[in-house]
């Protein structure tokens, strides 16, 4: 996992060239205008999907984790957490579903403030909890760039 601001995004360029284009699709575009749902940046390679709406309580929330993609979530309005662990620490609850890209887990974690302004970049190996509300369930927009493992 990697916590940081996007002023800087150029330090993690070298991950590889399809973190370069997520990152540069994040510095060089108006994100206010993205519409909601999945927005194209190079295919299946690299795509943006936008969420916008409420935050859930940690009760309501789940782990989970995907094989095929990393994780860059960035919010751009609004604050929640985010939760990450190894999922070797965690659970399984719903085996991994290929169409979704998804396993879902139970079990302990760190959770983290994510405000405005701030990514986190999970791998494969990182069971994360996004959208966790601070303290009430508050309205969160966010870009969710997938990137191909």
């Amino acid at each position: 996992m990697i916590i940081d601001t996007l002023d800087n995004a150029d330090l993690y360029r070298n991950l590889g060239p399809r973190f370069a284009k997520a990152f540069d699709f994040l510095r060089n575009t108006d994100l206010s205008t993205l519409p909601d749902g999945r927005n194209e940046i190079d295919g299946e390679e690299v795509f943006a999907m936008v969420v916008d709406g409420p935050t859930r309580r940690m009760a309501d929330a789940a782990w989970e984790a995907h094989l095929n993609y990393h994780d860059i979530q960035f919010v751009t309005q609004g604050m929640e957490q985010m939760g990450f662990a190894n999922v070797e620490d965690l659970a399984v609850t719903k085996a991994y579903n290929a169409d979704a890209d998804a396993a879902l887990y139970t079990g302990e974690g760190t959770m983290v403030p994510v405000p405005a302004g701030t990514f986190v970049v999970f791998a494969p190996q990182d069971g994360h909890m996004p959208s966790v509300a601070i303290t009430e369930p508050t309205r969160v927009r966010k870009i969710v760039v997938k990137v191909k493992v």
